[in-house]
């Protein structure tokens, strides 16, 4: 009924698979199967359940388990099958949902006045709120049509609806915090102090400097190649392209080509080549490096995208109309842009700024 298959893992170690597989008049009726660390542990699981399946209506109570699983199972298969690329922050609020009690309730348990109440648990603001149920509304949008699953999209929908009623979720008010000249030349004091002390620490610098004048996202930063840079020729501005920007819909293949202004060339024209990719740091450790400087400092309440925030603001006060902004941004709606349009032409305050171009 059961047997044991032992294979090397990557890292070398071994696991043993128990495989439990039932039959019914040459029919296929129940398929199971654990991996674990030791044969012998393997050997009890799989006598254990052998003897739990043997039980009259066990197989049943199987198969109506496997029809309506827990919400935790249906978030991991939800995971496990998507053919899209999964970004850090959606995998990351689908790893925390699992951690509340909603996720041990099975789909047809679940109702609006649970989702509320795990709405209401979470220590978070009203627009942290309303991303998590919308990551969780994702789920329920395809468990029912793709699986079967009896999770009902009218619960969630009427969840959304109270919650927003509730004033427990709400959209995200857009952040207008541009750091000051002095911030930013205090952070770059600040990154050159730790360059001296550890030379191969990361170029905060250029990294920064660069988020200003280019106007993108740390990641599109990470991800710039050599080979996506094209220098300015015949008359045509320099531009890069941009792999995977951020887009509501969906943000992997939608790969756009920006322009970028003189200072954001210079220093990627300055950066060393050591590696296929021009900033070769990860996502992470700009963000740790950013925070740490700015709490040591004691600046308040500043965020590396506030730099892109920045940045736009400074293409138009250098004279830039949405259109010229947006081929540097790579806004494709407009409408993101409109914004900014009450920011008046008032001249370039970096154009003495002596970090424009840090070696």
């Amino acid at each position: 009924m059961g047997h044991i298959v032992a294979r090397k893992r990557r890292d070398g170690s071994a696991g043993f698979t128990a495989q439990i597989v039932l039959k019914r008049g040459g029919k296929v009726i129940h398929r199971e199967a654990q991996t674990f660390d030791r044969r012998q542990a393997a050997n009890a699981w799989m006598v254990r359940r052998e003897d739990e399946l043997s039980k009259p209506g066990a197989i049943e109570r199987e198969r109506q388990r496997d029809n309506d699983p827990r919400l935790g199972d249906v978030i991991d298969r939800s995971i496990a099958e998507s053919q899209r690329v999964i970004g850090r922050t959606k995998a990351q609020v689908l790893r925390k949902i699992k951690e509340y009690d909603i996720a041990d309730l099975r789909c047809s348990q679940i109702t609006s006045a649970d989702i509320v109440a795990f709405a209401r648990a979470l220590p978070s603001g009203p627009a942290t709120r309303q991303n998590y149920l919308s990551h969780l509304g994702a789920v329920f949008a395809i468990a029912r049509p793709a699986w079967g699953y009896p999770l009902d999209q009218q619960v969630i929908n009427d969840a959304f609806a109270v919650t927003k009623r509730l004033g427990v979720t709400a959209k995200g008010r857009s952040r207008n915090r541009r750091p000051t000249l002095d911030e930013l030349d205090r952070l770059m004091e600040h990154f050159g102090q730790i360059k001296v002390r550890r030379p191969s620490s990361i170029p905060m610098q250029q990294i920064v400097a660069f988020a200003i004048f280019s106007t993108r996202r740390q990641e599109e930063i990470t991800r710039i190649r050599w080979q996506d840079f094209e220098p300015a020729q015949d008359g045509e501005a320099a531009r890069i392209l941009v792999r995977d920007m951020k887009h509501p819909g969906d943000k992997r293949g939608n790969d756009v080509w920006c322009e970028l202004p003189p200072e954001a060339v210079a220093i990627i024209e300055a950066m060393p080549k050591v590696d296929d990719r021009i900033f070769p740091v990860s996502v992470d450790a700009i963000s740790a490096a950013f925070t740490r400087a700015w709490q040591f400092l004691g600046i308040q309440d500043l965020h590396f995208h506030d730099l892109r925030h920045e940045g736009v603001s400074r293409l138009f006060e250098i004279g830039k109309d949405i259109p010229r902004a947006a081929l540097v941004s790579g806004h494709k709606s407009w409408s993101s842009l409109r914004r900014y349009a009450h920011i008046r032409r008032s001249g370039d305050k970096y154009a003495a700024w002596k970090w424009a171009n840090p070696k």
